[in-house]
Formats: C-alpha cells, structure tokens, sequence
C-alpha cells in the first residue's frame, strides 16, 4: 500500500534546505540569521488546497440541511517554489527517512519563482 501526504487547508509542505550561505537560487540569508534560526529556507514540496471559503448559497440554511461543497481560495505557494518562511510557525516532521516542514502559508516571507527566462 502507498502512502500520501495530504496536507490540509493553509498548509505547506517544505522540503527543509540544510545547506549554509547562498543557495543556487541566488538567495542569501546572513550568518546571524541562520544562528538565531528565526527563519529557515527549502523547496514547498505540496501545499493543501488553500483557505476555505463559505459558499454564499447556503448561508441562509443550516448547516445540516445540505451537504456542503468544499470551496477554497487557492495559495499563492507552488510546489516546486523555494521560500523561506519563520521556522518558529512551522512543525518537523519525518516521512519516509525524510526531514519536513509543515506550516502555514502566513509564515512564508519570501517566494522565489520562475524559469532562466524570467530571471
């Protein structure tokens, strides 16, 4: 049997980067950062499906009366996106000998994004 991670609502799943300095990526967090390990950076491996949002239509019935449609604002996050986000909102975990970060898109300060063409 496979096993999936199904990450919920606002969540991320990043893929932690433990290398130190600049990344390929051109991005550089300074030393002092890095020591007070305020903020971490890595690849968003798999996001959830976003914020969920009220369906307007069923405001006026209860909740029990129909079955709700799952309805969401998507993430600005993409797989395959890198980031660095504030290590503190995040929690580690481990999924097939590998080291995860799961947080919540708020916790994300920087996205970086795009081809050699757009850079």
């Amino acid at each position: 049997m496979d096993k999936e991670l199904i990450i919920v609502g606002d969540k991320v799943l990043i893929e932690l980067d433990e290398g130190e300095g600049k990344t390929d990526s051109g991005l550089y967090l300074p030393q002092g950062v890095k020591d007070k390990d305020r903020v971490q950076s890595g690849k968003i491996v798999k996001t959830g499906p976003g914020y969920p949002v009220p369906d307007p239509s069923l405001l006026d019935q209860e909740p029990w009366a129909t079955k709700a449609r799952d309805r969401y604002f998507p993430l600005q996050a993409r797989p395959g996106d890198y980031c660095i986000f504030l290590r503190d909102q995040g929690v580690e975990i481990k999924f097939e000998n590998k080291k995860y970060v799961v947080a919540p898109h708020s916790a994300i300060l920087v996205l970086l994004r795009g081809t050699a063409e757009r850079m």
